[in-house]
């Protein structure tokens, strides 16, 4: 396995996404049925998802370090990971401090405000744009995978369009 993942940070950038996104939605499902009985799990599910997903976050933004300064790429790539970089950076930084004003918030009793989530949005946006950019360095630059796809044959250079190729899919 480890010589086709060349490195471990795409196979778990998914956990900050998906924790990021369940925290925004049981926190604001809490805040708004906030006086329904069941109300106070969903506060305390969004707490640990956000939890969670600024511990993956760490890990994640770790590993994708290593990838950094892992993975060929040419000048243009290198840019389109900069821009990756710094978005996961803000968003990292955002959920930190996000997850230690909860941790903190919790200590005393206190539940999530409004504005918590807010900015709690305003994270889960970081989060989104950058897993967008991460997404364009795999599949606009190629970076990371082993070998494309030989799309081209001696008679025909031009990209074929999608449903217009010469095999058929088996179900």
């Amino acid at each position: 396995m480890l010589e086709t993942i060349p490195n471990w940070h795409p196979a778990l950038v998914h956990y900050p996404i998906a924790f990021a996104t369940a925290a925004v939605v049981f926190i604001a499902i809490g805040l708004a049925y906030k006086n329904r009985s069941w109300a106070m799990q969903c506060l305390m599910t969004g707490r640990w998802m956000l939890w969670s997903a600024a511990l993956f976050g760490l890990i994640t933004a770790a590993l994708g370090w290593f990838a950094y300064n892992s993975i060929g790429h040419d000048a243009v790539s290198h840019a389109a990971m900069i821009l990756h970089r710094n978005w996961a950076l803000g968003a990292l930084a955002l959920l930190l401090a996000l997850a230690s004003w909860d941790v903190w918030r919790s200590r005393s009793g206190k539940m999530p405000s409004q504005v918590f989530l807010v900015l709690l949005v305003a994270a889960w946006l970081l989060v989104m744009s950058t897993a967008w950019h991460g997404a364009e360095l795999v599949y606009r630059h190629g970076l990371g995978v082993m070998a494309l796809p030989d799309v081209h044959t001696e008679q025909d250079t031009a990209p074929h369009n999608a449903g217009e190729h010469e095999h058929e899919h088996t179900h």
